[in-house]
């Protein structure tokens, strides 16, 4: 009798656990691009699905460690990647990402894929154990692609939020402006003056 019992509990409690689990079954897998097993802040988790839409990943080759290269509308991160460069990742911001004398002019679309690639790279990066030095220095350049785009929307007279707007995005900048001459900081606040 009582083996009969423990064998309904062994049934009955091997069902709720498969109907437990089946949930997990269901959750979205994570992007391709974020590979690591550290958490991300809210900020960046929650742009993920969105971005995972624009964006491809080429797992056979690496842009940082256990990050794969990501694409988006035809750029990727490999052909504007700031550690190829000497200058710091705001100096190789202010020559890669430039805009044109009139911001309203600039390509967002263009400017949207770049700054989707460092996002992606962001959040890869973010993913992996022991990248806070490297993604301090990646911000640098994420920021000002972000004010980049700021500044072509504003001067197009799109309304932009506190967060997207060319001051916020300017302090973002120089404060991870890992690196950077006093001339590269020079250059950014200039910009912001033309919006």
């Amino acid at each position: 009798m009582f083996s009969v019992a423990l064998k309904a509990l062994t049934v009955l409690l091997s069902v709720s656990a498969l109907a437990g689990a089946a949930p997990l079954q269901t959750r979205q897998s994570k992007p391709c691009f974020v590979t690591g097993s550290v958490a991300l802040p809210a900020e960046v988790s929650s742009g993920l699905d969105a971005l995972s839409k624009s964006i491809t990943c080429d797992a056979t080759k690496q842009v940082a460690p256990g990050v794969p290269d990501v694409t988006s509308g035809g750029i990727s991160f490999s052909s504007i990647d700031f550690q190829k460069s000497k200058l710091s990742p705001v100096g190789f911001a202010l020559a890669t990402f430039p805009t044109p004398d009139d911001p309203a002019q600039a390509d967002t679309a263009k400017l949207q894929n770049q700054l989707n690639v460092y996002l992606a790279v962001e959040a890869g990066v973010r993913s992996q154990p022991n990248s806070s030095a490297l993604l301090a220095k990646l911000k640098g350049a994420k920021f000002f692609l972000q004010f980049q785009m700021s500044r072509a929307l504003a001067a197009q007279g799109k309304t932009l939020s506190v967060a997207d707007t060319v001051d916020h995005q300017l302090g973002k900048v120089t404060k991870n402006a890992v690196g950077a001459t006093a001339a590269e900081i020079a250059q950014v606040n200039a910009l912001a003056k033309k919006v």
